[in-house]
């Protein structure tokens, strides 16, 4: 008998049709297999939980405050002349991005991993059994709120340095235009952050669905966003420091960022995004087949 049941079990195809045969079997589900559905039922988890609102507050208010702390110790007094300020002033703004990062990381492992840890991810797949829909339900969903988050701290980080350098002389009066999302290179800089956080959001589930483990999920996406930079710098060979800025997925994430001296970047900015858009659908792909192969 228990033969028989495995054979059963292998010609269903694995745990995601043994999720689709098990829902079939209850009435009345159709509608629940629709993504709208999906996607609305995903919304609704994150959003009862507090903790979900906690880590967005955090990403804007991180990504704000280390903007300006960042801002508050440029000096336009070195920089005054015929030579222009060698601080790019975009940059240093949205510095709080590269801890933003983080943040975004944990809510996107937060909304699975907190799943299986609860034992939850039995239930959703059950009542909704295609698997690759609950993947892209969860991916608009955390991408949506990360959007959000991210417009939210970039337009914030910008307005507070805009404020915190003007006050330090980089102004009209000495020669600076102020920050402003007029300017294509400003815009360029803030949209790029922002789609940088989406980005990210979305590596980590790819990531959080592979391993299923938070403590797992948050030391894999540090490494692969954190460890690239830190070998550059202790790399001696001049050709491996270039290589790791241009193809980390981190470095080359974050040089959409910058606004000066672009001919002089290891990647370009968009180029440098799309690098790490190449690791995010990588990491959701493998996440995916492994969600879809593997039991609850």
């Amino acid at each position: 008998m228990a033969a028989t049941d495995a054979r059963t079990l292998r010609a269903l195809g694995g745990p995601a049709a043994r999720d689709r045969a098990r829902s079939a079997a209850e009435a009345g589900r159709p509608a629940r297999e629709r993504l709208p559905y999906m996607v609305h039922a995903e919304w609704t988890k994150l959003r009862t939980l507090p903790t979900t609102w906690l880590i967005l507050a955090a990403a804007v208010l991180l990504t704000t405050a280390i903007g300006a702390a960042a801002t508050s110790g440029l000096d336009p007094g070195h920089c005054r002349g015929t030579e222009p300020c060698a601080e790019d002033i975009v940059k240093q703004s949205l510095t709080g991005v590269l801890v933003g990062q983080v943040v975004v990381a944990i809510l996107a492992i937060h909304a699975v991993c907190g799943e299986y840890a609860t034992g939850t991810i039995r239930t959703t797949l059950t009542a909704m059994p295609d698997r690759v829909r609950v993947l892209v339900a969860k991916a608009v969903v955390v991408g949506g709120l990360t959007a959000a988050a991210g417009a939210a701290g970039v337009g914030a980080a910008l307005g507070t340095a805009r404020f915190v350098l003007l006050s330090q002389g980089f102004d009209h009066a000495h020669g600076y235009a102020a920050l402003t999302l007029a300017d294509g290179a400003t815009a360029r800089a803030a949209v790029g952050s922002v789609l940088n956080l989406v980005l990210v959001g979305w590596l980590t589930l790819g990531l959080a669905w592979l391993v299923r483990d938070s403590a797992g999920a948050i030391g894999s996406v540090l490494g692969l966003l954190y460890l690239s930079p830190v070998l550059a710098s202790l790399a001696n060979d001049p050709t491996w420091q270039h290589r790791l800025r241009k193809y980390g997925p981190g470095p080359a994430g974050l040089s959409v960022q910058n606004t000066l001296r672009l001919d002089r970047l290891d990647i370009g900015p968009w180029p440098g995004l799309g690098v790490l858009a190449a690791y995010t659908g990588a990491a959701l792909l493998v996440g995916g087949l492994a969600l879809c192969r593997r039991d609850a």
